[in-house]
C-alpha cells in the first residue's frame, strides 16, 4: 500500500490527518463530504441559541460588576469536540481506501522462425550498408515489437543450420543476430530448401496454434540436397505458414570497390518464381523489396498479420482506512461525554 500509509494498526498517529495522506486516498462515498457543509450551520445555530439563552437569564448584578474571564471559554470545548466527532464520522462514512491494482498480461503466442540468407551476394550494397546488415537491423526491430512469442533463427548459404532455437529470450536472440556474418558457413550457394527443412524441423513438435516461417533471400536455390518446393510442402503438412521476401534491385548494383577505391557495379537479377511458389504453398505472401524502407514496411506488415490477441487479468487489492477515523470519532465522543459530566460544561452557566 506504500510506505506513507503504513499499517492501519498505528491509528493513533496524527499522520492520518496530514494533507499528503488524505489527498492520496480513493474515497468510495464522496457524497458524505457534503455533510461537512452542515458544520458551519451548526456553529451558527449554536451561537444563536447561546444568545437567546443569555437574554433569558436574570442577572442580579450591576453591569459594572460583571467581569469577563478567560475561563468562560472552556464551556465551548465540549461543543467543539462534538463537532469534531461529527467531522470524523463523515470522514469514515466517505470510506477512505487505497487500491493496489496489478495487471497480468498473457497471450497464446506465435512460433516464428526467421530464415536469413548469408550468401556472398548479400554483401551487395543496394541496401545500406548492405543487404545482410539491413536484414539484421530490420529483424531486430521486428523482434522488439513481439510479446511472448517464441522466435528462432536459421542462417543459410550453401548449407543451413539453426543459429537459435525457438525462444522468448529476445535479448539472447538479438545477440545471435548481431553475431551473424558471412564467415559462419564456408560453403557457397543458396540452399533455400535446406533452410526450410531446418526451420520446419525446429517447429514440428510445437503445439502452438500459429506457426510462421519468414524466409528472406536474394537468390535462387543453387545448393543443398532438398528441393524448396518439397520442403515447403513438408512445412505446410505441419500447418506452418510461410512468408517469403525477395531482397535486391534489378540491374547494376554496387558491390565493393575497385582497385582505385571507386564503387564497383555488378549486374543483378532475381528469379522470383521459386519464392512465390513457396509462399503460395505455405498459405502466406510473397514480397519483393528494393530498399531499406520497403524491407521495414514488409516486416511491419507481417508483424500486423501475425499478432496474437493479448489478454489480461486485473487484480485489485483494496485496503479500507475508515476504521482509523471511526476509532478517533469514538475517542472524541468519550472525551465529550467525560467533559459533559464535569465542571467545564457548567462554567458560568449556574
Amino acid at each position: 500500500m506504500g510506505e506513507q500509509f503504513g499499517n492501519t494498526s498505528d491509528w493513533v498517529s496524527l499522520k492520518w490527518f496530514s494533507w499528503s495522506i488524505l489527498q492520496n486516498f480513493q474515497w468510495e462515498n464522496k457524497i458524505a463530504f457534503y455533510g461537512l457543509a452542515g458544520i458551519p450551520l451548526l456553529l451558527i445555530g449554536w451561537w444563536l441559541y447561546t444568545i437567546l439563552q443569555g437574554q433569558k437569564l436574570s442577572v442580579a448584578l450591576m453591569e459594572r460588576d460583571i467581569k469577563w474571564s478567560a475561563e468562560s471559554l472552556l464551556r465551548h470545548i465540549p461543543n467543539i469536540i462534538l463537532l469534531i466527532v461529527f467531522a470524523l464520522l463523515l470522514t469514515a462514512l466517505a470510506r477512505p481506501q487505497k487500491t493496489n491494482e496489478k495487471v497480468e498480461q498473457w497471450t497464446e503466442g506465435i512460433d516464428i522462425m526467421l530464415l536469413i540468407d548469408i550468401s556472398e551476394s548479400m554483401q551487395i550494397e543496394d541496401f545500406k550498408p548492405n543487404r545482410l546488415e539491413a536484414a539484421k537491423r530490420t529483424a531486430k526491430s521486428f523482434i522488439e515489437g513481439r510479446f511472448q512469442d517464441r522466435i528462432g533463427l536459421v542462417v543459410f548459404s550453401g548449407e543451413a543450420f539453426s543459429k537459435s532455437p525457438l525462444t522468448s529470450d529476445y535479448n539472447l536472440l538479438n545477440t545471435y543476430i548481431d553475431d551473424i556474418d558471412f564467415g559462419l558457413i564456408e560453403k557457397s550457394g543458396t540452399a533455400i530448401g535446406s533452410a526450410l527443412a531446418v526451420g520446419t524441423n525446429r517447429m514440428r513438435e510445437s503445439e502452438t496454434k500459429s506457426k510462421v516461417i519468414i524466409l528472406l533471400s536474394d537468390g535462387d536455390n543453387t545448393a543443398g540436397n532438398i528441393d524448396p518446393i518439397i520442403a515447403a510442402e513438408l512445412a505446410d503438412a505441419y500447418n506452418i505458414k510461410i512468408y517469403t521476401i525477395a531482397i535486391g534491385k534489378e540491374g547494376k548494383v554496387p558491390f565493393g570497390k575497385d582497385f582505385f577505391g571507386r564503387p564497383r557495379y555488378v549486374e543483378n537479377s532475381l528469379n522470383e518464381t521459386t519464392l512465390r511458389e513457396i509462399a503460395k504453398i505455405g498459405h502466406g505472401e510473397f514480397f519483393r523489396v528494393s530498399d531499406n524502407q520497403a524491407l521495414e514496411q514488409v516486416f511491419s506488415l507481417i508483424d500486423k498479420y501475425e499478432k496474437a490477441e493479448i489478454k489480461e487479468n486485473r487484480f485489485k487489492d483494496t485496503t479500507d482506512f475508515y476504521p482509523i477515523y471511526l476509532k478517533w470519532a469514538i475517542v472524541f465522543f468519550l472525551l465529550w461525554m467525560l467533559l459533559k459530566s464535569t465542571f467545564v460544561s457548567n462554567i458560568l452557566q449556574d
